[in-house]
């Protein structure tokens, strides 16, 4: 993939906004322990939920337990040495049951070793819809360059 994830899971999320919602509560809440503030982005959800997505297209089946130990993080304790906590589970659960109902995620029965949610057809076109805008829209370098060669040698 030659784009940025930043910029990616940036316009995923906003093609995602308009389909889910985000909780009254969602303003207020950290996501997870080891947060001394919640986020300041007011379309963090939104952004969560394309991250996650992208997250389920690369380890295949996962489950909230996945998840919340790949948005977890160290906390500081002050004196004490650093410790790892998880993530926020019930924002994890949230986002996974409101892209299941929107169609973006299917459960997936035991399959060889686990089970969870991965995601389906209309994820998988949407993520390489977002990619192909974007590479489109990205500027060529080696057009550039062959203006500069064809300018040269004039």
């Amino acid at each position: 993939m030659s784009v940025s994830k930043q910029i990616l899971i940036i316009k995923l999320s906003e093609k995602l906004k308009p389909i889910l919602k985000k909780p009254d509560w969602a303003d207020f809440v950290k996501t997870g322990v080891h947060k001394e503030k919640p986020p300041m982005d007011p379309d963090w959800w939104f952004m969560r939920a394309a991250s996650m997505l992208l997250k389920i297209e690369k380890l295949g089946p996962v489950g909230v337990s996945k998840l919340r130990t790949k948005y977890g993080g160290v906390k500081n304790r002050g004196v004490a040495p650093e410790h790892f906590y998880r993530g926020s589970g019930s924002i994890i659960r949230k986002l996974l049951q409101q892209m299941e109902t929107a169609g973006y995620l299917k459960q997936v029965p035991e399959k060889e070793k686990h089970k969870g949610r991965e995601l389906s057809p209309k994820a998988q076109s949407l993520i390489a819809q977002t990619i192909k805008e974007l590479e489109l829209a990205k500027p060529k370098k080696e057009t550039k360059k062959a203006e500069a060669v064809v300018e040269q040698s004039e």
